[in-house]
């Protein structure tokens, strides 16, 4: 429904999910039974209309759009079975709920035969009326985003993808620093797309027509760091059989774009300092300074203000190159962007094993964004390539899935765990009310340990250890 799926133009859920926009037809020709289950649905903030005639409720639906039915079995004009097939014949994505006075297995495994999505015993309890509608129009909204994403190319803003609140804001400071020329700071987990960002800003920048030069600063021996920014003289070592201009001098008229600045050594920061501030490098090895004309982007996946208060980052540095910072966010806070995403990595890869025809089923579209994506949108682009390498048909499926993404469960504490094996410990209790501390305070950390009563540096300590274990693919422990 075209309502529906503009909802998605904000980066929000779609509406159908949402209390309010939901439309259900009641068809049962008793009709205090239907008025009474009508009243129940509204109170949720759902739109209810009740047709009391079978063949007048398929002259509706094929003039105007439901999300979900509700149907009775026993009807003089037609059985709500027969319904439910005409129905589903006339709109297959249509989601047909069943339900009936004569609560047998039989009529259950009829209805579901048919294409019914959810077979009721009457008396309905209102509870359960309730949260089968609700688990409809869920299923109702994944479906129309899996169709839009089959159809639509995503919006993408360069080589950037995604509509989400998170990624609309960091779209509005692209275009607002990116014709100017202040230092940018883009801070995110690794993984998240902070060059993506770096490119988009130099390609609406005055500079787009010179080059974009990167590297990253934690892949760099902390003995040749200064050589590669700054050049070197001839015979400067052992090596060095010819002078060579530095990345700073490469990137003259274009941008440079310094990855994980936070990994310098602090000898080369203070050398990094003069060179912002002077517009001048000197080689090493050599005896005059050489003039440079590159904006300076940086990047980091470290808490940078932390370390400078640790003493682990110059606060000089930080304040140069922290002119304007852009946050980038997680994929697990960019809600359907993960489709968007997902689908936009299938193309590209199925394009690149001649298999165009590939598209996302709605089980593995739940799976998607029910995984939490540690990794990121790095880790969403490998898992999409080893899909699409393996598909067996036309359709993922969830077989298709990496394992860990399909027995994922939604991280939530287990307070009153019906199972041994669902028992958190108490070190793990604390991992994860951190962790979701630290989301409702946007990443402030100097907050979240307010909140929490600790220490600043007992939260770093224990913020630095789980991610040590994470990146050596350890279970965190508090």
């Amino acid at each position: 429904m075209s309502e529906r799926t503009n909802g998605h133009a904000s980066g929000g859920t779609s509406s159908s999910t949402s209390h309010g926009s939901g439309r259900i037809l009641i068809v049962d020709d008793v009709r205090d039974e239907a008025e009474l289950a009508q009243m129940l649905l509204e109170r949720q903030g759902l739109r209810v209309e009740v047709q009391t005639s079978a063949r007048a409720a398929l002259d509706l639906v094929v003039r105007e759009d439901f999300d979900v039915v509700l149907t009775d079995v026993n009807m003089d004009e037609m059985s709500g079975i027969e319904l439910c097939e005409r129905l589903l014949g006339t709109r297959p994505d249509l989601l047909v709920v069943v339900m009936t006075g004569q609560g047998s297995m039989e009529m259950a495994v009829s209805a579901m035969r048919t294409g019914a999505f959810d077979f009721l015993v009457k008396p309905v309890e209102p509870k359960l009326l309730g949260l089968s509608v609700a688990r409809a129009l869920k299923h109702r909204s994944l479906q129309q985003e899996v169709k839009r994403l089959r159809t639509e190319s995503a919006p993408r803003r360069g080589p950037l993808v995604g509509e989400s609140p998170a990624m609309q804001r960091v779209y509005d400071l692209i275009q607002r620093v990116g014709p100017m020329d202040p230092s940018v700071m883009i801070a995110g987990e690794s993984g998240t797309g902070k060059e993506l960002v770096a490119r988009a800003i130099h390609a609406v920048s005055p500079r787009k027509a010179g080059p974009f030069v990167a590297i990253n600063c934690a892949a760099v021996p902390p003995t040749l760091i200064e050589s590669e920014l700054f050049g070197h003289a001839r015979g400067a070592f052992t090596d060095a059989k010819t002078a060579r201009d530095g990345l700073f001098v490469q990137a003259t008229g274009g941008t440079l774009f310094l990855d994980e600045i936070g990994e310098m050594p602090l000898e080369m920061q203070a050398k990094l300092l003069r060179a912002l501030q002077e517009r001048t490098v000197r080689p090493v090895g050599g005896n005059s300074e050489i003039p440079f004309d590159a904006r300076i982007l940086t990047a980091t996946n470290r808490d940078l203000e932390a370390d400078v208060f640790a003493k682990r980052f110059r606060e000089d540095l930080f304040y140069r190159i922290n002119v304007v910072s852009i946050a980038l966010p997680p994929l697990r806070d960019r809600g359907s962007d993960v489709l968007l995403l997902a689908q936009a990595f299938l193309e590209r890869f199925s394009k690149k094993i001649g298999r165009n025809d590939l598209g996302i089923s709605k089980a593995v579209a739940e799976k998607l964004l029910a995984y939490h994506w540690p990794g990121n949108v790095r880790e969403l682009e490998n898992c999409m390539e080893r899909m699409a390498s393996l598909a067996r048909f036309e359709e993922l499926t969830v077989e298709d899935l990496p394992e860990k993404i399909r027995a994922y469960r939604s991280d939530r504490f287990l307070l009153a765990a019906d199972h041994t094996e669902e028992i958190l410990t108490i070190e793990e209790l604390e991992r994860r009310y951190i962790q979701r501390v630290l989301k409702l305070v946007e990443g402030n950390k100097s907050r979240a340990a307010e909140l929490l009563g600790l220490d600043r540096r007992t939260l770093y300590r224990k913020l630095d250890r789980w991610e040590e274990e994470l990146a050596a693919g350890a279970r965190p422990s508090a």
